[in-house]
């Protein structure tokens, strides 16, 4: 088992770092519905497993990008709840000083490229950013985050047959959640396993249970090496589901409910939870205490967002466009 193997500090935080995620998602949730934020928000409840799994098999120096459900992958690369709070909440202290809102979080300090609106285009900024690790030899690997429906995009194919060519440090990470927005991806892929595209790009192809977070982060830890040591891409899909709407507010009248009650007995939190106790790697007392630790830190987070200032009107082109230094801006 995976906790009896990994011992219980890797266990305890991925406890912490999944339990984060999913109380950020709910909370935003529901301030969301409060109409305390603008625009609209996509969470990832259910597929935190799939996106700590994932960023712990990195190095601080790697990259990721993200998709426009991407809150899961920001924190788990890193980022802090409360300027991510913030940036949903449109203030001048978010990562985006309150102009990228939910889907356009970004922090090249963490080696996060940044959450997309556009469905599969974080796949070709990744390839990008991999050949420039590759350019500059400094080992450097970058992970790009895409669901199911990404992977019929035109990008998906290219990208990856570009990568697969010229040999890059990149990692292709579908979280196949079965759904585009309400279209099961069995209506619209013949294939069983998205992962099996791989074999037309030559590339290592692999289906992991997304919702292990153990079997997340050893598959993707040994495509990360595998890249690092210059052996080109991999393909991996990791099955899992999202608990709530494609957006919220989203009724979900296309699932049917057996299939959501299956999905939610196998809730990776609560499945990490039993597997951490039954192998008596921690007591429940000190998972309790984690989550107790992580419900504060989320509260503080929205009193943060709460506190923080709108930018002000003088403000609304700064970092729209790029400055050059000798002749003012470039349009």
């Amino acid at each position: 088992m995976g906790a009896k193997k990994y011992g219980k500090k890797i266990s305890l935080n991925f406890y912490h770092e999944m339990f984060k995620i999913r109380q950020f998602e709910l909370k935003a949730a529901e301030l969301f519905m409060q109409g305390l934020m603008a625009g609209n928000i996509h969470t990832c409840a259910g597929q935190e497993a799939a996106e700590v799994g994932a960023c712990q098999a990195l190095q601080p120096t790697d990259f990721i990008t993200s998709t426009h459900r991407g809150h899961g992958h920001c924190l788990a690369k890193g980022g802090r709840v409360d300027i991510m709070m913030a940036e949903l909440f449109g203030k001048a202290t978010g990562y985006c000083k309150g102009k990228g809102g939910s889907m356009h979080i970004v922090d090249i300090s963490l080696g996060i490229l940044g959450a997309n609106g556009i469905v599969g285009a974080g796949i070709p900024i990744a390839a990008g950013s991999a050949l420039a690790s590759k350019i500059r030899g400094n080992k450097e690997v970058t992970l790009a985050f895409f669901g199911d429906a990404a992977s019929n995009q035109g990008t998906f194919h290219e990208v990856i047959n570009m990568a697969s060519a010229w040999n890059l440090p990149c990692v292709f990470v579908c979280e196949n959640n079965k759904y585009g927005v309400s279209v099961c991806i069995d209506r619209v892929c013949k294939l069983e396993n998205i992962a099996g595209r791989a074999v037309a790009y030559d590339i290592p192809g692999k289906v992991v249970d997304g919702n292990d977070v153990f079997a997340v982060y050893e598959t993707v830890k040994e495509a990360v090496e595998r890249a690092r040591n210059g052996e080109g891409p991999s393909l991996i899909e990791c099955k899992t589901y999202r608990h709530r709407g494609h957006y919220e507010g989203d009724p979900q009248s296309y699932k049917p409910a057996e299939e959501v009650l299956e999905w939610k007995e196998r809730d990776p939190i609560t499945l990490l939870r039993s597997e951490i106790v039954s192998s008596r790697v921690a007591k429940p007392a000190e998972l309790d205490a984690i989550e107790a630790v992580v419900t504060e830190e989320i509260e503080a987070a929205v009193e943060f967002a709460k506190n923080s200032p709108y930018p002000t009107p003088d403000q609304v082109t700064t970092d729209v466009y790029a400055v050059d230094n000798e002749r003012s801006v470039i349009r």
